[in-house]
């Protein structure tokens, strides 16, 4: 059986991000048969304001893959990533953001991880050259991608 993966990405106004984020999830899941697994993708839309509900139709509406849900109202991030996980059908789940600071590249050789028998897995940047201290500071609260 091949096993699925659920790609979790909460947005909130990031129109100008997502198109981006969605070539290289495109990329990402053109990956998948290399890698034994099947790529899904879950856009939760945490209340925009902007564009970003209707990218988020067009992406979905031409790929079988991409399923999103719209919150009524902005709940924040980690509400957003929870109704996510709530309707995550994959094998296992990666939370990424939409700006791409969580670059999906890794998430092949985190899924490898994964294969071998590790219960979770996550990504941690190497450095953070060239950020201000406080983006330093409020990185140390997150640690990246997770599989469960």
């Amino acid at each position: 059986m091949t096993p699925t993966v659920t790609i979790i990405m909460p947005t909130y106004n990031e129109a100008a991000a997502v198109p981006a984020a969605f070539s290289r999830l495109d990329a990402l899941a053109a990956h998948g048969p290399v890698d034994g697994c099947r790529y899904e993708f879950l856009v939760v839309d945490d209340g925009s304001t902007d564009a970003t509900r209707s990218l988020v139709r067009d992406y979905a509406a031409t790929r079988g893959n991409v399923g999103y849900v719209f919150l009524s109202r902005n709940f924040g991030k980690e509400r957003a990533m929870l109704a996510g996980l709530d309707r995550a059908n994959g094998d296992a789940a990666v939370i990424i953001d939409a700006d791409m600071q969580d670059p999906p590249e890794l998430i092949p050789g985190m899924v490898a991880l994964w294969r071998e028998g590790y219960d979770d897995v996550y990504a941690r940047r190497r450095s953070r050259a060239g950020e201000s201290w406080f983006k330093r500071a409020t990185s140390r609260w997150s640690t990246g991608c997770w599989l469960r």
